[in-house]
């Protein structure tokens, strides 16, 4: 014997609901899908053609299903997502940048080729991504369907004071003296010094750096500071002041890393002072490999944050 519409929408309804459900629900759609055929017929339409319509206007008898159940049919729904949203953004921000830098250092002390280094590196990159992503999201779906709650409250104690789109008095007097104090940082290691061991000063930068190099750090130094008094002046960050922030941050890394690279930024006698006289060159080669690091992630936050200021100010 065929099956009808309505007993075969009527069994994919229940098929997925509890055993004790099932036949209260099939009582309660039998009738009310009766009701509705019977009044559109007492309008003038068709038997098979008001089964039709009523059935359509139901709709997927999954998502009825998921009513009658009361059963989530999405995977983070609005009590979780902004929490989801946020801590995801957050990790993803810190966890692969993190995990790449260390792929990085562990593969340039073992010596590997760059080709080698770059591919662990994207490789890591991206399967450290892929892998916050999918647990972050688990544990989320897994809240929405048990209920649980994650302590996790709004109030208006939590609302971001408004930033301006430019540099207020106060950063642009901050980054001035930051910029003086490192200018006269510089100058005083070379001329009287940080570090006295025998009682005469012992330069932390190396001293043959004077003069050429360390003048065009301290070109950059001015820049940056003629940078700073630009945009408060400006009132805000450009895409202009974007570009130039980004070809200072290019020249600084270039000029430190060039020199680090062949052992020329540090004073090789404060190597020695501090690591003793036996430091070995895997030892010189991983302090290296860390300031360089540590030199590159520096501008390149500088350089991103300046884009990030620009497009602030744009809107």
């Amino acid at each position: 014997m065929t099956a009808t519409l309505t007993e075969r929408y009527i069994a994919a309804t229940i098929k997925s609901l509890p055993p004790e459900s099932e036949m209260d629900v099939r009582a309660e759609l039998e009738a009310s899908i009766a009701d509705a055929i019977e009044a559109r017929i007492e309008e003038g339409e068709g038997r098979a053609d008001a089964e039709r319509a009523v059935l359509t206007e139901l709709g997927d008898p999954g998502a009825l299903a998921a009513g009658f159940a009361d059963r989530a049919l999405h995977l983070i729904g609005p009590r979780y997502y902004l929490t989801w949203w946020r801590l995801l953004k957050l990790l993803l921000a810190i966890i692969p940048a993190t995990a790449v830098i260390g792929v990085v250092i562990a593969q340039s002390l073992a010596q590997a080729p760059m080709g080698e280094i770059i591919g662990q590196a994207v490789g890591v990159g991206i399967s450290t991504v892929v892998h916050v992503a999918f647990w972050v999201t688990v544990v989320f779906a897994v809240l929405e369907r048990t209920g649980a709650d994650t302590g996790v409250r709004w109030d208006v104690d939590q609302l971001p004071e408004p930033k301006s789109a430019g540099m207020g008095r106060g950063e642009v007097v901050a980054s001035l003296l930051f910029l003086a104090v490192l200018a006269g940082a510089l100058l005083w290691d070379r001329f009287q010094g940080f570090l006295r061991p025998n009682g005469e000063p012992l330069p932390i930068m190396n001293p043959d750096l004077w003069p050429w190099s360390i003048s065009g750090l301290f070109l950059l130094i001015a820049a940056e500071a003629a940078l700073a008094v630009s945009v408060y002046f400006t009132g805000r960050w450009t895409t202009g002041l974007a570009i130039v922030n980004t070809v200072l941050a290019v020249l600084f890394v270039s000029l430190a890393v060039s020199l680090l690279a062949r052992g020329e930024l540090i004073n090789p006698e404060v190597i020695a002072y501090a690591l003793g006289n036996g430091v070995d060159a895997d030892a010189q080669r991983t302090l290296a490999l860390i300031t360089g690091f540590s030199i590159v992630a520096i501008a390149t936050w500088d350089a991103i944050d300046g884009w990030r200021k620009a497009a602030h100010g744009k809107r």
